[in-house]
């Protein structure tokens, strides 16, 4: 059911971009990496257009630090929903905006 899934994902990124005005989005690699450290990190959203080296290096990060995260957006559907280009690494540094932006993503329909 494209339909479903498409509402859903829109839903998401207009989500994403609330999170981001209310200051609990951290963009870009280096400050997603600190932050991660620093376990003031949620969610990370990974584009699927980001090299591998850095996939491979975030999934380990959050595999260590226990820190969920989602590879289902292009570099375009984040930027749109961001209002920048070229968005690889996205993370959520609000508790309660990580768990609704998970739960968004695993609700029926984003899988299919």
């Amino acid at each position: 059911m494209i339909f479903g899934r498409r509402w859903k994902l829109d839903k998401m990124l207009s989500f994403l971009g609330l999170t981001r005005k209310s200051g609990n989005l951290i963009l870009g690699y280096n400050k997603n990496e600190e932050a991660i450290k620093m376990r003031k990190l949620y969610l990370l959203i990974l584009s699927k257009g980001a090299s591998e080296n850095t996939k491979d290096k975030f999934k380990g990060y959050c595999e260590k630090y226990k820190v969920p995260y989602i590879e289902d957006f292009t570099p375009d559907e984040l930027g749109y929903a961001l209002g920048y280009e070229g968005i690889a690494v996205v993370g959520v540094s609000d508790r309660n905006m990580a768990r609704k932006l998970e739960e968004q993503y695993n609700s029926k329909g984003m899988e299919e």
